[in-house]
């Protein structure tokens, strides 16, 4: 194996503590809470000890959240966690006031509440929504109007191109007009069957009841007398005003959008018919009124149904319903599964015969999936195949009423579920889009007017993410992680592809665009540092101001290991791995070789070898206890782990916790050659995906690890949900052998070595019935040598800190006795 250290973080203090005993450093006491706003270095010692690292972490730092711009794009805003509480302060952070920074009263708070709020045409006023009602400012003076008082929820505000708001309550639309106060329905979306009207008798009792009896024909005639009158009422007068669009009983609105000149809505329908199953339940067994409660949770793959929505095309000024066809996109029936079906079926003696079908065709899941341009004029949506092959961005044609295809995007294994962003560039003479896409194996950026040929703005070996196009439509700001796949800055690339760096802080960088496109606001943290915000101006080379401090000085003052960042070299690809590795103290001097311990990530894809900070945190904080009691430590990003382009992500298809386990054998190698570890005394543990890992890298090579922790762990993938485990392994019935080859729970019989597992029982992401039916298979197997610990309150993500000190405590113990 070669060795390449490709970047190492910044740490506080390297300096490595002696071994301490078991017993000490289980029961090592730190002050039960945490006393003010932050500890002061006084408290703190040279030892990290499980308990600091397991208490609540308020004793690290608060860092900001849900931090945007003011309007004058001299004011950040930005929300903290209370001491002790999950209540959240707002805060105000005055720039021109040498950042100056003050909480928000409650009482103010509707004035400031506007972080997502829209902007009229002309830019001068924003309308927003708080507390369900509707407000609107204007920017000049600062003035707040409440422009709704009601119980109900108003949501999705937007400005008219006649400057009137619209909003929407449950399915249906207003618009209200600020200066006279109107309030006018422009569309009610009823889910039930249109009124037939006034019927005459049909059946042979009915219209004999109304020859004999004289009360029942006059009753008849009464009400048709009334429905003539009703219909002549609504066509004569014009203060009359039906705005119902009726699409059947049992379905439900799954996406609704309203053009910004508020003639046209465009709706997606589908079945309002749950995909759980009634035994998609979860057992709750300590609850407030002592009584066990059955939740009611996700559907289980195995479980889910297949579902399509029915666009329609709303004319709210005729009343005109029209439905878009999915026929005219290419590839709507494409058999995309069938070498997955003929290798299932030739398993089963069987011959597969493939044919064209209409797929199942939706609306995509994702932030913002249908986008109107600014005048109303054009429209384009996000659509995606049921069975994860397939994306088409669409406009719509008006005058045809039909989806024109912009863009298709196919992956023979699943469409990423990022990397869909997508608008329109309001300020070009021709209507034109931009979007991101994989298909050249990253995540690039792409603009397109609508009667020509797409063009690649980026490139390279790198993704592109989180995209700000400018008011010019010349421009757009991104991140991306272009210079090292773990580090991620801020760029601005424009239409003639000139690209510029606009930030170089290195770590993990994230961002929002001043309204006044002067200043980045960024969110900025490294390995040993967590989130902190900065300003700089939208000039390349200026340097980023630190805005807020919000860590901790114990935090501060504790010797945190900085791991380095190594590519590893793999045995099965060109590719390296690159992984976090943890080095104690002399590790290449020592009189014996090293224990060893591999933190697998969570998630599958989710990046966990980059230089910010990370969202195990806590795991950070225990390697670098482990550090000083001299273990090595690695953190991979293995195959399927995100950061690493398509073919990373991809890798996985059909056969989960193959390339992986691989990788971590890799890994394994590398630490034998390179960091003076011995084979033997390597042990490994991770939760979610990780706790998977742990189960499959013990099961199917046995002797890889001497010991492995599986935390809120997969043991088999029918059970999970179907938007996460669908796109990589399709679904139990087309494609078992992918299931079968990919769950722990078949392999088993292959433990040899120490297993504990960590299972939360209250967690509606990975049931603990996966726990349950692994233990079952393992004690009819006779297996002697795992143990198993449930937390009865926890969910997917453990809250109370004494779950994570009982969780890892039980971690620790196990390496130290068999490591």
């Amino acid at each position: 194996m070669k060795i390449q250290i490709i970047a190492a973080a910044l740490s506080f203090s390297l300096a490595a503590c002696s071994n301490t005993q078991l017993n000490e450093q289980l029961n090592t006491s730190v002050p039960a809470k945490v006393q003010g706003a932050v500890a002061t270095s006084a408290q703190a010692t040279d030892t990290i000890t499980l308990k600091q690292i397991m208490a609540d972490p308020d004793w690290f730092g608060r860092a900001p959240e849900s931090w945007y711009w003011g309007d004058d794009s001299n004011t950040v805003y930005y929300q903290q966690k209370q001491i002790g509480n999950p209540l959240r302060d707002l805060y105000a952070v005055k720039l021109l006031k040498n950042n100056e920074t003050s909480q928000v009263d409650l009482s103010s708070k509707h004035k400031i509440a506007d972080q997502n709020g829209l902007l009229n045409q002309t830019r001068t006023r924003k309308v927003y929504t708080f507390n369900g009602d509707v407000f609107v400012k204007t920017l000049a003076n600062d003035e707040v109007k409440q422009l709704t008082f009601t119980s109900s929820t108003e949501r999705n505000a937007v400005f008219l191109t006649n400057d009137n708001i619209a909003y929407q309550v449950g399915n249906i639309f207003y618009a209200h007009n600020v200066q006279t106060g109107q309030i006018k329905e422009l569309a009610n979306l009823k889910m039930s069957e249109k009124p037939t009207g006034i019927q005459p008798p049909k059946s042979y009792l009915a219209v004999e009841q109304h020859k004999l009896i004289d009360y029942m024909a006059l009753q008849q005639r009464n009400s048709e007398l009334k429905q003539t009158q009703k219909e002549r009422l609504a066509n004569e007068n014009q203060t009359i005003h039906d705005t119902k669009f009726y699409f059947g009983k049992g379905n439900r609105v799954a996406h609704a959008s309203l053009s910004p000149a508020g003639d046209k809505l465009l709706v997606s329908i589908t079945s309002a018919k749950s995909s759980r199953n009634k035994s998609d339940i979860m057992p709750n067994y300590i609850t407030k009124d002592g009584v066990i409660a059955a939740e009611k949770v996700r559907a289980r793959v195995a479980n889910n149904r297949q579902y399509q929505e029915q666009l329609f095309l709303l004319d709210l000024a005729t009343g005109k319903q029209q439905a878009l066809r999915y026929d005219n996109l290419p590839g709507f029936d494409d058999d995309v599964l069938a070498s997955v079906k003929t290798e299932n079926f030739a398993r089963e003696g069987k011959v597969y015969k493939s044919e064209k079908k209409a797929r199942n065709i939706h609306v995509l899941q994702m932030v913002n999936p249908i986008k109107w341009s600014d005048d109303g004029q054009q429209l384009a949506l996000m659509l995606e195949a049921w069975d994860n092959k397939t994306r088409w961005l669409t406009s719509v044609d008006f005058v045809k009423n039909e989806l024109v295809t912009q863009h298709k995007l196919h992956d023979d294994a699943w469409i990423n579920w990022s990397f869909n962003e997508f608008g329109w560039l309001n300020a070009s003479s021709t209507a034109s889009l931009y979007y991101l896409s994989e298909e050249s194996g990253y995540s690039h950026l792409y603009h397109k007017e609508l009667d020509a040929k797409a063009v690649k703005l980026t490139s390279g070996k790198f993704e592109v993410s989180s995209v700000t196009p400018m008011l010019d439509s010349q421009r757009f700001i991104f991140k991306a992680n272009k210079k090292h796949p773990g580090i991620y800055e801020i760029y601005q690339v424009d239409l003639a592809k000139k690209l510029i760096a606009l930030t170089d802080l290195g770590g993990t960088n994230d961002y929002t665009l001043s309204p006044d496109e002067s200043k980045l606001l960024i969110e900025h943290s490294t390995v040993t540092m967590p989130p902190e915000l900065y300003v700089q101006r939208l000039k390349a080379g200026d340097v980023a101001q630190q805005i807020t401090h919000t860590v901790s000085e114990q935090f501060l003052a504790l010797p945190w290991t900085a791991p380095s960042v190594i590519a590893i070299e793999s045995s099965k690809q060109k590719a390296p791995i690159y992984s976090k590795v943890y080095f104690p103290k002399n590790f290449d001097k020592t009189s014996e070789k090293n224990r060893a311990v591999m933190f697998t990530h969570g998630a599958g894809y989710l990046q966990n070898s980059h230089l910010g900070w990370s969202g195990y945190f806590r795991e950070f904080m225990f390697h670098s206890m482990l550090v000083q009691q001299g273990y090595v430590v690695i953190d991979m990003d293995y195959r399927a782990s995100a950061g690493y382009g398509r073919e990373w992500r991809t890798a996985i298809y059909r056969h989960m916790g193959k390339p992986e386990v691989e990788d971590m054998r890799d890994g394994v190698n590398w630490l034998i050659e390179n960091a003076n570890v011995d084979a033997k005394r390597v042990g490994t543990y991770g939760g979610s995906y990780g706790g998977f890992l742990t189960l499959m890298s013990m099961f199917t090579d046995p002797d890889l690890f001497a010991s492995g922790s599986a935390i809120r762990l997969v043991s088999d993938w029918a059970y999970y949900n179907h938007g996460y485990t669908s796109n990589i392994l399709n679904t139990p019935q087309d494609d078992a052998i992918a299931y079968e080859r990919s769950s722990p729970i078949y392999f088993a019989e292959g433990l040899k070595k120490p297993l504990l597992i960590n299972a939360p029982m209250v967690d509606d992401n990975v049931f603990f019935e996966d726990t349950v039916r692994l233990v079952q298979r393992l004690i009819e197997l006779e297996k002697q040598d795992f143990e198993t610990a449930i937390y009865p309150v926890e969910p997917h993500g453990f809250v109370q800190p004494s779950s994570w000190l009982d969780e890892y405590r039980r971690i620790y113990k196990l390496f130290e006795n068999t490591l």
